[in-house]
């Protein structure tokens, strides 16, 4: 729109990035409006703090505003953001998938039921502190598509959390910081003196906050007791809180010795989770993968499903990769069969793989399950173990020596009629 004062609604979460996105819409002259969105959980967790959570967060939003006059609203989505995120999370963790919320936050609230809450007040273009690029049509070209490009921030880039939205939701977005390095953001911030120059990035899952995701988990699914076993050999290695606490690939968090230990596979059923040390052998290759719910950007699939290119988490990493579609009257979206040009042991059910074509995002799905092996080749002696009825059979358990020595200590007898007649002729020895 040459030489028009665009009317802008920014979205402020109190941080330096969208700080600084606003004071740039502001000082090319535009006419912005800020507003902080607040969700369910801040007040759901009121009770874990001394103050509120984001009662930093819409100090700062404001210390922000006040600097330049710019007006802040506050929109509460509460209803908005339980029903159409964290329902959908709480149930794909029930089913033992790992569901992505900080993508789910911006298809459904921030470019979804804020879009709504503010359809009537007329503004040109929503706009944030995401590190992308949309590239926008002409204006005499109005009915070419938008483009979703990576950002100049590939440590930073976030199209991967911004590659499900539609072409409506993209062809009203600005993103300001899209050519900006982030060490600039930050020069800007100080040359700007924003309230919050130096306050630190935000880590956390979308709107989280100060919450842990763990007790986020802990609240609203509780805790379950169960085992943890070894994949390859059936060893019971010790007790877990609850299978939905853990994700395919997961290192961190099983505190066991003689590691690195991985999540390799979970019996939902039974409770049980399957861990290895052996994740990254050549035996257990993780190439290809089914995806589905596909979206693709420009309202209509690419032309050529080789050449592309695959995120399957955010970060500066990709793959390059073949899509092969399979048209499925089971289900009401087509499901894709994704190849990519090296092995992933990462892959998890419930998470999103974005596909690009060069520099541009053309669209994701969600990972359903490997194209290939269902699951990570779990031993049939912990199949049966896992599907126990009484587990305090078990006993103790296993005492792990070290990483190179595989016979372990078993420390109570009653686990030993598991175990195959060579293993216990090891362990007598």
């Amino acid at each position: 729109m040459p030489g028009k004062r665009l009317k802008v609604a920014v979205l402020l979460s109190g941080g330096v990035d969208s700080s600084v996105a606003l004071r740039l819409l502001h000082a090319a002259g535009h006419s912005c409006t800020a507003f902080y969105l607040k969700i369910w959980f801040q007040e759901d967790f009121e009770n874990f703090w001394s103050e509120c959570p984001w009662d930093e967060d819409l100090k700062y939003a404001r210390a922000v505003c006040d600097q330049v006059s710019v007006p802040l609203e506050v929109v509460h989505l509460s209803d908005e953001y339980w029903n159409n995120v964290v329902s959908h999370i709480i149930s794909e963790y029930r089913s033992g998938r790992t569901p992505n919320p900080d993508v789910l936050c911006n298809t459904r609230i921030k470019f979804g039921a804020f879009l709504e809450a503010i359809k009537n007040m007329d503004f040109d273009y929503i706009a944030s502190g995401h590190y992308a690029c949309v590239l926008h049509s002409p204006y005499d070209k109005r009915d070419e598509s938008s483009i979703l490009a990576l950002s100049k921030e590939m440590v930073k880039d976030q199209t991967y959390f911004l590659s499900h939205l539609s072409q409506v939701q993209l062809r009203r977005l600005l993103f300001p910081l899209g050519c900006i390095p982030k060490d600039e953001v930050r020069k800007l911030a100080a040359l700007m003196d924003l309230p919050n120059k130096d306050r630190k990035d935000s880590q956390g899952i979308c709107f989280l906050g100060k919450v842990k995701f763990s007790e986020f988990v802990a609240r609203h699914i509780g805790e379950m007791e169960g085992i943890l076993l070894e994949a390859e050999s059936g060893d019971y290695l010790g007790k877990h809180r609850g299978f939905w606490f853990y994700t395919i690939g997961q290192r961190q968090g099983l505190r066991l010795p003689g590691g690195p230990w991985y999540v390799v596979e979970k019996d939902t059923q039974n409770n049980v989770v399957f861990v290895s040390r052996n994740y990254f052998s050549l035996e257990k290759r993780r190439r290809s993968f089914r995806v589905g719910s596909l979206k693709w950007i420009s309202a209509s699939p690419p032309e050529k499903y080789d050449k592309l290119r695959c995120k399957v988490r955010h970060g500066p990493g990709f793959y390059d990769c073949s899509i092969t579609l399979q048209p499925s009257d089971l289900i009401k979206d087509d499901v894709a069969i994704v190849h990519l040009s090296a092995d992933d042991q990462g892959l998890a059910s419930g998470q999103f793989a974005a596909f690009y074509r060069d520099e541009i995002c053309v669209g994701s799905g969600v990972i359903l399950d490997s194209a290939v092996d269902k699951n990570f080749p779990v031993c049939a002696k912990a199949l049966e173990i896992a599907r126990m009825d009484d587990k305090s059979k078990l006993g103790k358990p296993v005492k792990i020596i070290n990483q190179d020595i595989s016979i372990k200590e078993v420390e109570n007898s009653s686990v030993k009629c598991y175990l195959s007649s060579e293993d216990s002729k090891l362990q007598q020895n």
